[in-house]
């Protein structure tokens, strides 16, 4: 890069100085994505779908359970009722004549009936269990397909919302990419490593005779020290070690 194509800079830190700022919004940037409004109204909608689905799992298994209930009374009462038609065409086909083993067939038809009365009241029961959940299954159908479309309108503002801070990130982060090469390599790996371990500044200018990045108030030995400094050399605060810029 010539010096045609950009005014030279004030000192050889401007450069990282302009990298620091672009840091501190895409730090702010990157905070605003993971605390979007939209996103914890994204999560809530989300949140109250799975509840709608657990107590549709809850009732469709209750629901479940009852029927095998009732399939099993259904095919007891069938298998008795098959039995009793047997007896009966035993009473009354006239292949039994003894008045005492037709006696026992009435009373075995007669038992089997009360068996079979019992399991229909039984089966009943069941039927009469089986509506309140059938009723409360229809209405979770019709709150769960609210909360989905509730979900899906949410799902489409936070991606919006996303979408627009990605470009401001991108434009920022483009930004800081053009500047990088115009800072020492050693100077920004420095800058990195102390910007990692000091809340995302690792460098600051002096301000007055505050250090810019902890707002601590410098000796005045020191900024005097400080403003003597050749264009080139490399100075860090007394109170925090981020790099200063005076």
């Amino acid at each position: 890069m010539t010096s045609s194509d950009n005014p030279p800079a004030a000192s050889p830190f401007e450069a990282l100085l302009a990298v620091q700022a672009h840091d501190t919004r895409l730090d702010q940037i990157s905070h605003q994505l993971a605390g979007l409004p939209a996103r914890q109204a994204r999560d809530q909608a989300a949140a109250a779908l799975r509840a709608i689905d657990d107590e549709v799992e809850a009732a469709t298994a209750e629901r479940s359970d009852l029927a095998r209930q009732q399939k099993r009374l259904e095919d007891e009462i069938e298998t008795i009722g098959a039995k009793r038609a047997h007896e009966e065409a035993a009473l009354y086909g006239g292949s039994v004549t003894n008045a005492r083993a037709l006696q026992d067939l009435q009373e075995e038809i007669d038992s089997l009936q009360r068996r079979i009365s019992g399991l229909e009241d039984q089966e009943l029961e069941i039927m009469e269990q089986i509506e309140p959940v059938d009723a409360r299954l229809g209405d979770l159908s019709r709150r769960r397909a609210e909360a989905a479309d509730v979900l899906d309108a949410a799902e489409m503002e936070l991606t919006a919302a996303e979408a627009e801070l990605a470009v401001a990130r991108d434009a920022e982060q483009a930004a800081r990419d053009a500047l990088v090469p115009e800072v020492d390599p050693t100077l920004l790996a420095e800058y990195q490593s102390l910007r990692a371990g000091r809340g995302g500044v690792g460098v600051a200018r002096l301000v007055g005779s505050q250090c810019g990045g902890c707002h601590l108030g410098l000796s005045a030995m020191e900024v005097a020290r400080i403003r003597k400094l050749g264009p080139g050399e490399i100075t860090h605060c007394e109170e925090c070690g981020r790099l200063l810029v005076p």
